[in-house]
């Protein structure tokens, strides 16, 4: 026994003695009394934990409800068991490692254990774990659940996606094949559409980074790692750059004034020649060169600015 339980014990050991041999409803008559001041209750051992959460539950329905005595025990009850948590946390390791923050899915956990606490009723001959781990597990996955998906998909699909799992497992095991959507409506009782439906919404679950390796490719004597996802898909863009001097362009022909934006349209929308420029504006073709010339020098020397 740890030695802050053996501290915590020893303040109420007659009390607690008769507790542990009691039955159940005896047990809550007899759980009066003060409850032991338990200064770090997450040092608390599993073993010791368990036989103090017993009392502290009992206790817990006496207390009147926002006193400090029920925060008390309350508190002590969450920080003592936390330690459940941390076994149902271990069962989605797999996940966690995939990107999702431990610290994120302890939080959830400890919401199912308060959830356990609040609910749980001493009368009935029920180790409190039993009811607990069912409370963490189900708000960690109802976490997963609303939380991984890599883009916003209604929760009647996010349903579906579990159900299409299990029988795409349970039918492959059957017919030792893929199945087909139509197998799998059947299996379901449910339109090939909403199949469709559900399987191209669970595209949506994960994604994975652009500089993810694809995977491992065999070469001729050695193994070597796939090339990163940006590697395989995409190219170069040409019209990328032709964007970008557009979009720096823009705010440059808004400061010419009218008569240089409509020598810039004649010459390079409408396609005119120098001299037919210069006689829609009653000058010399000369002119429109001197002056196309100050326009273009003017607009690149901006944009090279930018």
């Amino acid at each position: 026994m740890s030695h802050v339980a053996t501290a915590a014990i020893s303040a109420q050991e007659t009390a607690l003695d008769a507790f542990t041999r009691a039955e159940p409803a005896d047990a809550v008559r007899q759980a009066a009394g003060p409850l032991p001041q338990i200064d770090n209750a997450r040092e608390v051992a599993p073993a010791d934990a368990r036989e103090l959460s017993r009392l502290f539950l009992v206790r817990l329905r006496e207390l009147e409800e926002g006193t400090r005595g029920y925060q008390y025990a309350r508190n002590t009850l969450i920080e003592m068991n936390i330690s459940l948590v941390h076994f149902a946390a271990r069962r989605f390791t797999a996940r966690i490692n995939a990107g999702i923050e431990l610290d994120d899915v302890i939080q959830v956990g400890t919401i199912g254990l308060i959830k356990a606490i609040d609910r749980f009723d001493p009368e009935r001959e029920v180790e409190f774990s039993t009811l607990a781990i069912p409370y963490i597990t189900g708000e960690i996955k109802r976490y997963f659940r609303d939380t991984t998906w890599a883009v916003h998909v209604p929760r009647r699909l996010q349903e579906l996606r579990v159900e299409l799992a299990k029988s795409q497992e349970t039918l492959t095991e059957v017919l030792g094949r893929a199945p087909s959507v139509k197998e799998i409506a059947e299996h379901l009782e449910l339109s090939e559409e909403d199949v469709i439906e559900g399987l191209v919404a669970a595209n949506g679950y994960i994604s994975a980074s652009i500089d993810s390796a694809t995977g491992v490719t065999e070469r001729t004597a050695a193994r070597r790692e796939g090339r990163p996802l940006s590697e395989t898909v995409g190219d170069i863009d040409p019209a990328m750059a032709l964007f970008e001097d557009f979009h720096t362009l823009a705010p440059l022909l808004r400061d010419l004034d009218e008569r240089d934006r409509k020598i810039l349209r004649m010459r390079f929308a409408q396609e005119m020649t120098q001299s037919e420029i210069g006689a829609e504006l009653g000058i010399s073709q000369m002119q429109v060169s001197r002056l196309l010339t100050r326009i273009l020098t003017h607009l690149r020397s901006g944009m090279l600015t930018v």
